[in-house]
């Protein structure tokens, strides 16, 4: 019996880690498939192990559900861990699209889209996201495309003040840029 009790124990702390929210004792009870009663037991029992001050975490009685959450003393903690600032992998496909989105910006979608030659909806919104490019206006055009346009979050992240201090492209370099990507085209082709 007390095997089963601790299987179940086990079980509880797996989907309230899961589903992150409070669950119903009736939705518990029938996903282990035991009565109410003994489920209430097996909740006190846990709860009070929960209370044990080396651990971080506890189980919470709300109405007629329980729920896995923090507790209190940590919040300071978990305060520092969520605004600290994060670091995002850029790929090429989405420092390709910034690099457009910095040059020649305002720009819209369909503006990246003529230059890279594919899709950048996921880009964008990845570089949204990552709070590197926003949102600057629309363009007075039919269907009123959104302009994006980079953050200070973007200079930042790259170590600038303003934009005047990214890297000067001079025709010679795009010559040199448009050279490589002609190259690139050819060895896809020839694979």
């Amino acid at each position: 019996m007390e095997d089963s009790i601790v299987k179940i124990q086990a079980a509880v702390e797996a989907v309230l880690f899961s589903l992150g929210e409070a669950v119903s004792e009736k939705e518990l009870a029938k996903v282990l498939e035991i009565d109410e009663k003994t489920l209430g037991k097996i909740m006190n029992d846990l709860i009070d192990k929960y209370e044990d001050p080396a651990r971080g975490i506890r189980i919470v009685k709300l109405e007629n559900s329980y729920q896995l959450s923090t507790k209190p003393e940590y919040y300071d903690i978990l305060t520092k861990i969520v605004n600290m600032p994060r670091k995002h992998n850029l790929t090429d496909s989405l420092m390709e699209t910034l690099s457009i989105v910095a040059y020649k910006q305002p720009v819209t979608r369909q503006e990246i889209e003529a230059i890279r030659g594919v899709s950048c909806v996921h880009a964008i919104n990845k570089l949204v996201e990552y709070n590197l490019i926003t949102e600057v206006g629309r363009l007075d055009a039919i269907g009123r495309p959104i302009l994006f346009g980079t953050t200070e979050d973007f200079l930042r992240c790259f170590g600038v003040t303003s934009m005047d201090e990214l890297p000067i492209i001079t025709p010679d370099k795009i010559e040199d840029f448009r050279q490589e990507a002609m190259e690139e085209i050819n060895i896809r082709v020839e694979t």
